[in-house]
């Protein structure tokens, strides 16, 4: 290993330990804690209160990605340059993400995950489930796959086949490039193998949203009832084609016009993106402010929906958390996702800084901070369900997120 490349990859860990002070409830790796979660966190208050008029049956976890090195069959691709420390950005990348989701040094890694996967729920009622998220290829404009641009790949297949191996804890969304000539024929056999929705990372995948390139796909979605799960805002997780701008949620407008359900992940809590509906054609402003002027035209009330992935990292809690929790109007259409393994990543969050900020009370801190060490997934349940804005909650319907895939299949 050169020194360099050590260092380089030391200096953005260093980055993130002197953010460390900001965090000291939870430390700066995950300590994956193997055990099952405690009997008393398990019936803490807290944990109890969060499942009041939730059904369990009705829980789909929307946004839980399905990670690996392709040390299996699973036909996950992994970018060496994530493995590489001459590129120390993706380098701690990975670190991150493999430590987030407590793989072992010893066996499969790609079989690591799904075992830890299946220990976290055991914390959750029967009928509650994870939706596997499939991941494409980075495509340019003439549709050939990019493999080089890519940063992982997970293929449907392997989503398909672990739903169908876990159909009590598993559903999974197909990832599909549009500009693909075989897209259409894709999303059928996706369709045909259980397939709740598509998933698209547009700033890394490399699809245009709002181009013309997309709307036989789109008639597609329509025919066969099929959300579209799309990444909107800035995306800072996965690298792919220089595409950022595809993020911007006025993009998602030629879907929705076409009929698509279009469920906006992390309601485009991130970064900002240019007005495109404004005549000046140069203003930029935050990308909340465009997913929430989306959000009251009265001609996406039943198609257009928030998804809740991330919404409370410490890098988006003033980009529009308070307003989810208290526009109630809204809760209808908002649905819960976690983005695992993030919640495991533990700079990610602090429930310090929640408390400092009024969505917490400080005798809640102790105990999402020792779930989080044990559970990830229940930590991001519980928190969500705990947060406070002049007693408004996120309501029950909103984690109740199966309503939105029942006719998807």
């Amino acid at each position: 290993m050169k020194r360099r490349h050590f260092l380089s990859a030391v200096a953005l860990t260093g980055a993130g330990l002197v953010g460390y002070r900001f965090w000291p409830e939870d430390g700066f790796v995950n300590p994956c804690l193997e055990d099952e979660l405690p009997e008393h966190l398990a019936s803490h208050p807290l944990v109890l209160a969060a499942w009041t008029n939730i059904n369990a049956e009705k829980l789909w976890d929307c946004h839980v990605h399905l990670i690996g090195v392709g040390d299996s069959d699973s036909g996950i691709y992994l970018n060496p340059k994530m493995s590489n420390l001459a590129y120390p950005v993706q380098w701690v990348q990975r670190f991150f993400y493999l430590n987030a989701s407590c793989l072992k040094d010893k066996g499969s890694i790609d079989a690591g995950f799904i075992e830890r996967l299946l220990l976290l729920q055991k914390a959750f009622p029967a009928g509650v489930k994870q939706m596997l998220l499939a991941f494409d290829y980075f495509h340019d404009e003439q549709g050939n796959k990019i493999v080089e641009a890519s940063s992982f790949f997970t293929p449907n297949a392997y989503a398909r086949r672990l739903a169908a191996a876990y159909p009590e804890r598993f559903e999974w969304i197909a990832s599909i490039h549009p500009y693909r000539t075989d897209a259409v024929e894709a999303l059928l056999e996706a369709v045909e193998g259980g397939a709740r929705a598509v998933k698209w990372l547009p700033a890394a995948q490399g699809m245009d949203p709002a181009s013309p390139k997309c709307d036989a796909f789109y008639r597609a979605l329509t025919d066969h009832g099929i959300p579209l799960l799309s990444h909107a805002g800035t995306e800072l997780a996965v690298k792919g084609g220089n595409t950022g701008d595809f993020g911007n949620p006025l993009r998602l407008r030629r879907p929705l016009d076409q009929g698509v359900k279009v469920l906006t992940a992390h309601c485009a809590s991130l970064g900002k993106g240019l007005d495109l509906d404004s005549s000046a054609g140069n203003r930029y402003v935050d990308n909340f402010t465009l997913f929430a002027r989306m959000m009251d035209e009265p001609g996406y009330e039943g198609r257009l929906f928030g998804e809740l992935s991330a919404v409370t990292q410490i890098n988006r809690l003033r980009n529009g958390l308070e307003t989810l929790i208290t526009r109630t109007d809204w809760h209808p259409r908002l649905i819960n996702g976690s983005d695992y393994p993030l919640p495991g990543v533990m700079p990610l969050f602090s429930v310090r800084e929640l408390i400092r900020m009024g969505y917490l009370p400080e005798t809640a801190r102790a105990t999402l901070v020792e779930i989080r060490r044990y559970n990830p997934l229940l930590f991001d349940f519980v928190l969500k369900r705990s947060l406070n804005v002049n007693e408004k909650r996120l309501s029950p319907v909103v984690f109740e997120s199966r309503r939105v895939f029942n006719n998807s299949r």
